[in-house]
């Protein structure tokens, strides 16, 4: 769901053109990390291509006709001007930046863009330890800093930069077999995290049918409910994150489960748009920030929604959430019952089960009688 507030790094990185301290090229300008706002639709987009992993936001570019593109599969050197709006993750936010020194062409800029308590200085600091001289302007409480990659780029920095982003395997007592895949920036990377560890433990052995994990990151809570559930009859997960779901895809297909294969299917889906498929069981942890930081309990409230209108008649909806966020009223409107079965460490799980169907009210039909004279 959008938030209503300014995208104050967004506006900065377009300051520089807007103030004419940087020509903007006449074709082929690549947006890594793209957002859509009102300082896109002031320039001239017709030949921006962006990257954007985050489903939500990429709806918003599609929507406005920017074309998006593989970020793990850029051209080299094809583009004159590359726009950046890198993450708050150290190493996938070097990777990034490693991948713009290479997308730009030669004699081509590099512009990031990074408010002030988002990690401007040492965002900052990696470009100019990459590429050697930077230029910088201060807007908005953000910083914008930009290069002209040449000879004085650090070729082996950015060579390992890029490697930093790289899926790897990490072994973890909570997953079985050789661990799960990962990469810096998905949420929980380098851990399974507290939150879906207390779910997972709470979760019953009896889930059948069709079971959805709403928000699955790389997968955790959908290798606990394939682990413990032989009845079921199909497992989805929905993730808006790109980069996740390819990783749960790849932890997934190398869960060890009984011989009956059982269909699982993978959604990049905003859950908080709503699902059109229906399900028995929906267990989630779902976020409770956007792109940005601060508390966005609106997400949650819709992700049970979403749940709510997802299960069928009877179907149980198994949910971890911090103590704190206000779901009780949403809880309350989609679900029939709701019980706080395990509080502990500021988290809070909870069973909510959908009304059942009302049964069937015979109907009975009085046969037509021919009128005899």
């Amino acid at each position: 769901m959008a938030s209503t507030s300014r995208d104050i790094a967004l506006e900065a990185l377009f300051h520089p053109f807007a103030t004419g301290l940087l020509p903007w090229p006449a074709e082929g300008v690549l947006f890594l990390r793209a957002r859509e706002g009102a300082a896109v639709h002031a320039q001239r987009t017709s030949d921006l291509v962006g990257t954007q992993p985050f489903k939500p936001e990429a709806e918003r570019l599609a929507r406005i006709g920017i074309a998006l593109i593989d970020e793990d599969a850029l051209p080299a050197g094809g583009f004159p001007l590359v726009l950046v709006l890198p993450p708050r993750q150290r190493e996938e936010a070097r990777a990034l930046l490693a991948k713009a020194c290479a997308a730009v062409a030669e004699g081509g800029v590099v512009v990031m863009s990074v408010s002030n308590d988002e990690g401007a200085k040492s965002r900052e600091a990696d470009l100019r330890q990459l590429a050697g001289s930077v230029s910088v302007v201060s807007k908005h409480h953000c910083r914008v800093f930009w290069t002209t990659p040449g000879a004085a780029i650090d070729t082996a920095l950015q060579a390992q930069w890029a490697r930093g982003d790289v899926a790897r395997r990490i072994t973890s007592a909570d997953v079985p077999g050789e661990g799960f895949h990962t990469r810096p920036g998905v949420f929980a990377w380098d851990r399974v995290d507290a939150a879906s560890a207390m779910l997972a433990a709470a979760l019953p052995n009896d889930l059948r049918g069709r079971v959805a994990d709403f928000g699955a990151g790389w997968g955790y809570l959908a290798l606990q409910v394939l682990a413990r559930s032989p009845q079921l009859a199909s497992l989805d997960l929905y993730e808006a994150d790109a980069r996740a779901l390819a990783l749960a895809k790849a932890n997934l297909g190398e869960a060890p489960g009984p011989d009956r294969k059982i269909p699982m299917h993978f959604h990049w889906q905003d859950v908080a748009s709503g699902v059109s498929e229906r399900f028995d069981a929906i267990v989630c942890n779902p976020p409770f920030h956007a792109l940005g930081r601060g508390d966005r309990p609106d997400i949650g409230r819709a992700f049970i929604d979403a749940a709510a209108q997802a299960l069928n008649p009877g179907g149980r909806l198994w949910l971890v959430a911090n103590r704190h966020l206000p779901y009780e009223q949403s809880l309350a409107d989609g679900f029939a019952s709701v019980a706080i079965v395990a509080q502990n460490g500021g988290f809070k799980i909870v069973q909510a089960t959908k009304a059942a169907a009302a049964p069937a009210i015979p109907v009975r039909i009085a046969k037509a009688t021919r009128n005899r004279r």
